[in-house]
Parts: structure tokens; sequence; C-alpha cells
């Protein structure tokens, strides 16, 4: 397996290098919002840890990872009003993974409303702002 890549996106995101819409971040973990969301409100929960992917990550980062996730699935709900939610993640090129710094895709979805295809449709950073205020206050709550 190919290593860790420290100039990957989601690396410089973490280190403050580009700009991203935070919803959530705590000791071990950070979240922000996909800008080619599948469906709005459509969350990245990633570790502050260098992991290429589920295959090499620490077990207690991929553990608190997998528990942000459901931190933000909790709050994704009430913030949009979502009938469901939908977790996603990849491994490796032949498993779909595009960024090579592991995350989890935490996807808000309503009954009957089909996903965007991926990165498919990049989103208004005024609409991806709102959302994550949006998010962000359901979190607080």
């Amino acid at each position: 397996m190919p290593s860790y890549d420290a100039n990957n996106i989601f690396a410089k995101i973490l280190r403050g290098e580009l700009p991203c819409h935070k919803v959530y971040e705590d000791e071990r973990a950070f979240a922000f919002l996909d800008i080619m969301p599948r469906a709005p409100g459509h969350t990245l929960v990633l570790p502050k840890a260098p992991a290429r992917n589920l295959l090499d990550a620490d077990p207690g980062d991929l553990a608190h990872v997998m528990q942000a996730a459901q931190t933000i699935a909790r709050a994704a709900i009430k913030a949009f009003n979502a009938d469901g939610i939908t977790v996603q993640q990849f491994n490796e090129s032949a498993g779909g993974q595009v960024v090579f710094h592991l995350h989890v895709h935490v996807i808000p979805r309503k009954a009957g409303v089909p996903l965007k295809p991926p990165a498919s449709v990049k989103e208004e950073p005024s609409v991806l702002s709102d959302q994550a205020l949006k998010l962000a206050a359901a979190l607080k709550a």
C-alpha cells in the first residue's frame, strides 16, 4: 500500500492552509462540509492524525472518528430534517477513495430524494456557509 502523503488536500485543510466550512472539531477529529455534496449537509469526518485510510489508521483514532460521525449524524437529522443518514467510507482507488486521508462521509437523506452523483456539482460557498452554521448550531443544542 502506498504511504501517507502529507500534502493531500485534507492534510492541508487540517493545517489551515486551505479553507473549509468547519462544523466540528475536538482533540482527535475534524469535520467539514463536502464542497461537492451529494445532499445538503454532506459532511466529511476525519482524524487529525495522519492516516491514509482504514487500512493504516490507528484503531483508537478510527473509533474516535466513528464516534464523531455518529455525533454529526444525530445533529444532521435535526438540522436538515432528514429521514435517514448514509455513511460511506472508501479505501484505495479500487475502493473508490479519491483523497488519501481517512475520512467518513455523513450524508443526511430525505425519503424518495436520490443522492446527486459523486463530485458532480460544486456548491455555492454561501449555501455551504449557511449549512455549516445550521449544523454547528444543531451540534450545540
